[in-house]
C-alpha cells in the first residue's frame, strides 16, 4: 500500500496501519486449518439439520468469479443444497457467462436469474458517473445485495454463502471507496442527477439490512471460505479441471463494468489502484512475497487499443458519448461519499448494535 490512501499511516518499521491490522486479526478470522475444518463442519451439520426436508439448504449469489465459484464447488462438496441466483446488472463478459453455465451443469445445480430493469440501472450509473465519488460499483454491488436477499426471504432460506473471503481481500481502503449499502446515498445521488423514477431497482434500507434480514427473518451469512484454506490459484487449475472454468484476468474483471471501473477510471481520476489492496491481501495472506507484488504492480493494466474499445463499449451501452465519459474522469471534479446524503453514523452504531448483540446471544 502507499499514500493514495489519505488515511494511511506507517510504524517505526514500515508497515501500514492496514497491514498491521490485518495481520492483527488474521488469527481470528481465518482458519485455514484443522481447526477451520471442524468449525466449518460443525457449521454444515447444523444447517443441514435446520434444513431437513427443505429443496434448498443455503443461497449462494453466483457471478462467474473465482470466489463465488469456488464457493459454490466446495458448499457441493460439503453436501449442502444450495438455490444458486446470479443477478444480471447487464455487464457480463462472456467469460463470467460460460463459467456460470459450466459451474451448474457440471454440478448439478439449478440457475434462478435475476435481470435488473437496465433503463432504471443504465440512468443510476449515469448519475454516479456525474456524481464524480470513486466508487462507481455501488449501483451493481447494491442490485446484487438486494435481489439475493430478497430472494432468500421468498425461497424461505436464511443461510447465505458468502464468497468474501480473507486470504484475497483482507486489506480495502475506506477512503477507495464506500458502504454499497446505504440506500439514502444512492438516492440522494439519484435525486441530484438521474432522470427517471426508479421502479424497480432492488434496494434495501438500513432497516431491513439490519433489522428485518437479521431478527426477524433470522439471516446468517457464512463467509465458508474462511474456514479453508483457500488458496486463489489452486482454485482457479481445479475449477479449469473438473468444471471448465476461465480465469478473465483480474479480480472482479468478470464484470466489464468492474474491470473498467477498477483497471482505469480509480487509477486515471482518482489515483486508486486496487491491484495495490489485493496484493497487499495476497502478501498478508502469505501467498506472494512483497517483491512479486512489486514485479506485478509494473505489469500494464490495459493495452490502450483494449481501453480505447472499452470506452466505446461502455460509453455506447450508457448512451452518452466516449467524449463524455473521458470529459468526466479527466474534468470532473472529485467529490467523496460525504459530499451528498449518507447514513455513515447510522451504519456504525446499527453495526456496534448487531455485533454486540450477536455477543450476547452467542450467534
Amino acid at each position: 500500500m502507499d499514500t493514495s490512501d489519505p488515511d494511511i499511516t506507517f510504524d517505526e518499521n514500515g508497515y501500514c496501519n492496514h497491514c498491521t491490522r490485518a495481520l492483527a486479526e488474521k488469527s481470528t478470522l481465518w482458519f485455514p486449518n484443522e481447526e477451520g475444518e471442524k468449525k466449518l463442519k460443525a457449521i454444515v451439520d447444523k444447517i443441514k439439520i435446520q434444513r431437513k426436508g427443505n429443496d434448498y439448504d443455503c443461497i449462494i449469489g453466483l457471478s462467474g468469479g473465482v470466489d463465488s465459484s469456488f464457493l459454490a464447488y466446495k458448499a457441493v462438496q460439503y453436501g449442502l443444497k444450495p438455490l444458486v441466483v446470479h443477478v444480471d446488472c447487464g455487464w457480463n463478459s462472456e467469460l463470467a457467462v460460460k463459467n456460470i453455465e459450466n459451474i451448474v451443469k457440471y454440478l448439478n445445480l439449478e440457475l434462478h436469474t435475476y435481470v435488473v430493469n437496465w433503463e432504471e440501472m443504465k440512468d443510476l450509473q449515469l448519475a454516479f458517473f456525474r456524481s464524480n465519488v470513486a466508487n462507481q460499483d455501488i449501483p451493481q454491488d447494491h442490485a446484487i445485495f438486494a435481489a439475493l436477499y430478497k430472494f432468500a426471504v421468498k425461497n424461505n432460506v436464511s443461510y447465505v454463502l458468502n464468497g468474501s473471503n480473507f486470504a484475497t481481500e483482507s486489506i480495502l481502503p475506506v477512503s477507495w471507496g464506500y458502504n454499497a449499502l446505504d440506500y439514502r446515498q444512492i438516492k440522494g445521488i439519484y435525486k441530484a442527477f438521474g432522470n427517471k423514477k426508479m421502479k424497480t431497482y432492488p434496494h434495501v434500507t438500513f432497516f431491513q439490512r439490519y433489522v428485518y434480514f437479521t431478527f426477524i427473518k433470522k439471516m446468517r451469512v457464512l463467509k465458508m471460505l474462511n474456514y479453508l484454506p483457500y488458496d486463489k490459484e489452486k482454485a482457479i487449475k481445479i475449477m479449469s479441471d473438473e468444471l471448465g472454468w476461465r480465469y478473465y484476468g483480474g479480480k472482479h474483471h468478470e464484470s466489464r463494468f468492474t474491470k473498467f471501473f477498477q483497471a482505469h477510471f480509480l487509477p486515471a481520476k482518482f489515483g486508486y489502484d486496487k491491484r495495490r489492496s489485493h496484493l497487499s491481501s495476497l502478501i498478508v495472506s502469505g501467498f506472494m512475497t512483497r517483491e512479486q507484488a512489486l514485479k506485478e504492480m509494473k505489469k500494464e493494466i490495459y493495452s490502450p487499443q483494449e481501453l480505447e474499445d472499452d470506452i466505446q463499449y461502455i460509453a455506447k451501452k450508457l448512451d452518452i458519448t466516449p467524449e463524455e465519459l473521458k470529459n468526466i474522469i479527466s474534468n470532473g471534479k472529485n467529490k467523496t461519499y460525504k459530499d451528498y446524503p449518507n447514513n455513515e453514523q447510522l451504519f456504525s452504531v446499527g453495526i456496534n448494535i448487531r455485533n454486540a448483540l450477536r455477543k450476547l446471544t452467542n450467534k
